[in-house]
């Protein structure tokens, strides 16, 4: 049976503990876990990567769509930032400012589309950009 690994990794997520969840996490995603995830998080994500190593991930378009639709739902609009406005974050002592611009975000004299992809350079983890830089509520 071809799936059997597969199954057999799946089965060994089932057992492991927090402590063998976070261990893994960083063996494959090569950082530590974003701050209070919890188990079925890690399991999920995990089990995830597991099943898009032998069957393959998302395709090109997919990624596409998957992004073009993170766009649109924090789109500055949505979050109501005027244009010009800015965002500072102290992060481990390093101050970070975000410039708003008409279409996404000007941040280290490089352009972005989402203030997520910003908060994820920044700390080198998964964070909503809202909630990183203090839009939304949220446990910083």
């Amino acid at each position: 049976m071809e799936n059997a690994p597969i199954q057999s990794s799946l089965a060994a997520l089932e057992r492991m503990c927090y402590a063998q969840l976070v261990k893994s996490w960083q063996e494959t995603f090569h950082h530590p876990p974003p701050a209070k995830c919890g188990e079925a998080l890690l399991r999920g994500a995990l089990a995830w990567q597991i099943q898009a190593k032998h069957f393959g991930g998302l395709s090109t378009s997919e990624l596409k769509t998957l992004r073009q639709s993170a766009l649109s739902s924090t789109s500055n609009q949505t979050l109501n930032l005027a244009v010009g406005s800015r965002l500072v974050r102290v992060w481990q002592g390093n101050t970070h400012q975000v410039t708003v611009l008409d279409k996404g975000f000007e941040y280290a004299g490089q352009r972005w589309l989402s203030l997520s992809a910003i908060a994820r350079d920044i700390t080198g983890t998964r964070w909503s950009g809202p909630v990183f830089f203090g839009l939304k509520r949220g446990d910083l």
